[in-house]
């Protein structure tokens, strides 16, 4: 079991312990927080503290953050989109709410099971047994490409392309508003929300480099389409970076509007094309990712000018 030590500043004095402990450790929710505050694993001054203890400066707070068990991976019979496959990697076309890693409250029917199925023991072990193979991730609802590596060689030499910006990776999306440029770039730093810790934000204080170019290729009534490559990778940056030029993604209520015609899960953002270095050859190689049927159905209704909800 690791124990964290605090000493509290004048600037968290008055806060209660598990607001003020959620400040301090910005891996841990709230909620974790406040169950381990009533296990007794949190002491202020040697003392175990209730919840409503509020901290004073000076105040000594000791947290006893319980060993972390990974739990075993179970390989699982989830037919997968296989766009590229030799023996160094593998790419997928991820459907839409499928978590790529397992994580707290997603420990089957992710991508990670899959690829264990799929794979067998054949995948790089760098990342772990939560992560085997996986050297990036897309989010749960957007869909494309995602590659995998199958041993360790393939992994560091991807995950090396990754760190160099040098693999292609190009996205369409549909955001919110027209858009009047046939093309941009927004170069803003992207880091976590200072408010919402499930959120991502544009950070000047913070936030680490994040560069997305983006083009149109059609526009409607109230939406565009378009294409956008990253030059950096950062969580939700497309998300992000759209939402803080006020072209949030359609769909997307985490950044954006709920207030949208269409049933939708999540953002519509399809991660359409993967280009890297082949690991043992060096030859170019570029995946495309058709686009899903509900992006291609919504695409031809807004050009029809349709605006039932039913047809989606």
């Amino acid at each position: 079991m690791d124990k964290l030590r605090f000493e509290i500043t004048e600037e968290l004095e008055d806060e209660r312990i598990d607001k003020c402990l959620s400040a301090l450790i910005d891996s841990l929710s709230r909620s974790f927080i406040q169950k381990m505050i009533r296990d007794g694993a949190v002491s202020v001054n040697g003392q175990s503290v209730k919840g409503s203890y509020r901290v004073k400066a000076e105040d000594w707070v000791e947290f006893c953050l319980p060993t972390a068990v990974e739990p075993d991976i179970v390989p699982e019979d989830i037919p997968l989109d296989i766009l590229y496959e030799d023996e160094d990697v593998i790419v997928i076309n991820k459907p839409k709410g499928m978590v790529v890693h397992p994580a707290a409250g997603h420990y089957s029917k992710t991508l990670v099971n899959a690829l264990l199925y799929h794979c067998g023991e054949s995948l790089s072990g760098i990342n772990g047994v939560l992560r085997p193979g996986i050297v990036h991730r897309i989010d749960m609802d957007t869909t494309g490409s995602v590659i995998a590596c199958k041993n360790d060689m393939a992994h560091n030499c991807i995950a090396e392309q990754l760190r160099e910006h040098s693999i292609v990776r190009r996205y369409q999306a549909i955001c919110h508003g027209v858009l009047k440029e046939e093309q941009g770039t927004i170069d803003r730093p992207v880091g976590r929300h200072p408010a919402e810790r499930k959120k991502m934000a544009v950070n000047e204080k913070n936030g680490k480099p994040a560069v997305t170019h983006y083009r149109v290729l059609e526009r409607f009534e109230k939406y565009t389409y378009i294409e956008c490559v990253l030059e950096t990778g950062r969580t939700h940056q497309i998300r992000v970076h759209l939402s803080s030029i006020g072209h949030p993604l359609l769909g997307d209520e985490l950044y954006g509007s709920r207030n949208f015609p269409f049933r939708l899960q999540g953002q519509t953002l399809h991660a359409k094309i993967l280009g890297f270095r082949h690991p043992s050859t060096n030859a170019y190689v570029e995946v495309d990712a058709p686009l899903p049927e509900y992006f291609a159905h919504l695409l031809q209704i807004m050009g029809s000018g349709i605006r039932s909800v039913s047809q989606i």
